[in-house]
């Protein structure tokens, strides 16, 4: 039986000829044109970048090596009596594009928990943080400090083939990611439950489980881990995080210092904070309500109030999609399931009957149905993780699932340097004929 490295190989000899092709016979092929907006307004929408890893569908959501999220948790395999499928499932999925056989995931498996072992310095890194530290910063810290494990320097040192690159690439991010969920629960009990003793990780258990088990959590939650962690894996490769990775590993910078970057890009209030300011608004709306469930005509007097006072309805919206995000769907139906009568889940739900044809009426919304963070916060409360601040680290332990596996293929098809050109103002202006 091949290992998930050997078959990631054979993967990448495949894949190598076609983009060599690209670049040789058809690299002056237009693919966009950009615009001053666009170049002003941050390069949205412009078709610079190429990942195999993920697809942003308008109308399917995010397909990850073309399967939607639905085929995705249908098709992954399951721990025993589980609902939601293996993290490492996924891993396996985004390198190769295959879905893993029960005997593949019997090596990942072990593979994944011969990787755990953390360093002292790391745990002392992370003790060493001010208790009113932001959970974000110490995990990029965390991340950092574990640069001088890198396989890939040592590799690079001794003057390695290119060729080469991918496979200490590899080794890093495998390694990296098989310690996150480690990292994220051991920074959650110091800042916010240090009475929590540290639980060293159960090599019988999965990447959702071991994490559920390190913070403290009984069942289900390490079915809430493991979806969390998937329906945030990845969002293509222009996001600020994922781009970010990509961006710093161009240099050749190896995955911990990409990786501690996207973070850093993710802690940002544009990009991973949108899931807190929903449940925020969510408990505010709550207490307006006196504790109680709105009515039908209570709850659509109470967002034309919001919009007419020209806010936005958290959660609402989307740059890409044009339909109810996947994402916040799988969500509905776990907690259709587990928590249907929990309040906070009863205002989303009660949302949901009524925002979306509001926003129609309103007409300034692109897209009037609701999107992963409309759910994602509401759920964590549930389970007892109410902590603002740490549901970025949540995310962030997700998106580096995909982040790492698209920066292993960009050494395994020698990406360049990203270096795109400026322009000043006074050429747009030319161009623009304004001077």
């Amino acid at each position: 039986m091949a290992t998930l490295k050997e078959t990631l190989f054979e993967k990448i000899e495949a894949h190598r000829p076609r983009t060599t092709r690209l670049v040789k016979e058809f690299g002056n092929t237009v693919i966009d044109q950009v615009t001053i907006a666009q170049a002003i307004g941050g390069m949205r929408g412009i078709k610079s970048l190429v990942t195999d890893i993920s697809y942003l569908d308008p109308m399917e959501g995010i397909r990850y090596r073309g399967y939607t999220l639905p085929e995705v948790f249908e098709k992954l395999p399951k721990p025993e009596g589980a609902e939601m499928p293996y993290v490492e499932g996924l891993w396996y999925l985004l390198l190769t594009g295959d879905l893993p056989k029960e005997e593949d995931m019997d090596e990942l498996l072990t593979d994944f928990a011969n990787r755990r072992t953390i360093p002292r310095y790391v745990w002392d890194v992370i003790d060493s943080f001010p208790s009113e530290s932001h959970p974000m910063a110490i995990l990029s810290a965390a991340v950092m400090v574990l640069q001088r494990e890198s396989r890939f320097n040592i590799e690079y040192r001794k003057g390695v083939s290119k060729m080469e690159y991918w496979d200490s690439t590899y080794e890093d991010a495998t390694n990296l990611l098989a310690k996150m969920p480690l990292i994220g629960a051991y920074i959650y009990n110091k800042l916010y439950h240090p009475e929590n003793s540290h639980r060293y990780p159960d090599p019988s258990l999965d990447f959702g489980a071991n994490f559920a088990y390190m913070m403290g959590k009984e069942k289900p939650y390490d079915d809430v881990a493991r979806m969390y962690f998937i329906v945030h894996a990845d969002h293509e490769s222009g996001n600020v995080s994922a781009h970010t990775g990509h961006l710093v590993a161009s240099a050749l910078s190896d995955i911990y210092y990409a990786s501690s970057a996207m973070i850093n890009g993710l802690a940002g209030p544009l990009h991973g904070l949108a899931n807190q300011e929903v449940l925020r608004w969510l408990q505010g709306l709550q207490e307006q309500m006196g504790g109680k469930v709105p009515s039908t005509e209570e709850m659509k007097d109470y967002v034309w109030k919001t919009l007419n006072n020209g806010q936005v309805i958290p959660g609402y919206g989307h740059a890409v999609l044009r339909k109810t995000d996947p994402r916040y769907a799988i969500q509905r139906e776990f907690c259709l399931k587990h928590m249907p009568d929990d309040p906070l889940f009863k205002l989303v739900s009660k949302l949901y009957e009524v925002v979306p044809d509001i926003l129609r009426e309103h007409g300034k919304a692109k897209n009037p149905w609701p999107n992963v963070d409309a759910h994602s916060g509401v759920v964590q409360w549930y389970y007892g993780v109410t902590e603002y601040d740490f549901y970025t680290v949540l995310f962030a332990i997700g998106r580096s699932i995909g982040v790492l596996s698209n920066l292993v293929w960009d050494r395994a098809l020698g990406y360049a340097l990203e270096r795109p050109k400026s322009l000043t103002t006074d050429m747009l202006e030319e161009m623009a004929g304004i001077k």
